[in-house]
């Protein structure tokens, strides 16, 4: 799959896990202040946010390990929406119901690309340079270093 494509994913799983969010959002602020709102909402989005990415963005199996690391990919956005938040309601004065949203869009970036590093596995690192007798000269010659030896039939 490619990273695009990954992307048009990514974008379709955020647009659910806003509206998840956001529907969580509204309804605690009805019994809690708006941070404790947004706080409880994120974490209850971040569930559903790591399956939807796991199966649907990058066709990946859930595992244990990925969904502990998975709220370091929402960390970066927590911090960014959660200041944006803020600001936009206590400095700016904008209205506590659309400020989550505007707050959202500048934590978009940085999400994917931490997502993607915990999501996907690593490549596989490079196999080790033989050992033993001529495995260097076995490995210098396979590379086609210019000091290896010139093989039997001159090629």
């Amino acid at each position: 799959m490619t990273v695009r494509s990954q992307m048009v994913r990514f974008a379709l799983v955020g647009a659910a896990n806003t509206g998840t969010y956001y529907a969580f959002y509204l309804l605690l602020l009805t019994r809690l202040p708006y941070v404790a709102s947004h706080l409880v909402a994120s974490g209850l989005s971040m569930i559903g946010s790591f399956f939807l990415n796991s199966w649907f963005t990058y066709r990946t199996r859930p595992t244990w390990r990925k969904f502990l690391l998975f709220p370091l990919t929402n960390a970066a956005n927590l911090l960014i929406t959660t200041v944006g938040v803020y600001v936009l309601v206590d400095v700016l004065h904008l209205g506590s119901r659309f400020a989550p949203l505007l707050a959202a869009g500048g934590a978009v970036p940085i999400t994917f690309l931490v997502s993607r590093a915990i999501m996907l596995p690593r490549d596989p690192a490079p196999a080790p340079a033989p050992t033993g007798v001529g495995g260097a000269a076995e490995a210098a010659g396979a590379a086609g270093s210019p000091t290896a030896e010139p093989s039997a039939n001159g090629r």
